[in-house]
């Protein structure tokens, strides 16, 4: 049993980069596919489909992105907000990653998005995770 979704699912993104997987299995949730969403509109994955039932065991297989020389475009995945210890931060706190090259991901009133987003908006929120 998996308490918290979205730790798993960059585990399972880190290692699969990693072991030079072309894709991983992710568990289904909707804070999954947001991030998830976040991710693919920032460039940093291939793209990601979810499975219903029907087609097998519910989940999400992730189209993992490498650039040319094969190294993996993710170089660095941390979950920073955990169920047991939640973080949250303020517009003008929000964490720049690699000097603004990296994103945070954050979960807002306005929805889950990225840390440039969420500037924009002036809105602040919990920080899910950085991603590099």
């Amino acid at each position: 049993m998996i308490n918290d979704h979205v730790s798993d699912m960059i585990t399972r993104i880190r290692n699969g980069q990693r072991a030079g997987h072309r894709s991983v299995l992710v568990t289904l949730s909707k804070l999954n596919k947001s991030v998830l969403e976040v991710l693919k509109k920032e460039g940093l994955i291939e793209g990601f489909e979810a499975f219903t039932p029907e087609q097998g065991p519910e989940g999400i297989r992730v189209g993992l992105k490498y650039y040319s020389s094969g190294r993996p475009v993710i170089s660095r995945a941390t979950r920073v907000s955990r169920p047991g210890c939640r973080k949250f931060s303020t517009t003008e706190r929000l964490p720049r990653v690699h000097s603004g090259l990296g994103i945070a991901v954050i979960s807002t009133s306005k929805g889950v998005m990225a840390d440039h987003e969420a500037r924009k908006l002036r809105v602040g929120g919990e920080v899910i995770a950085l991603f590099g």
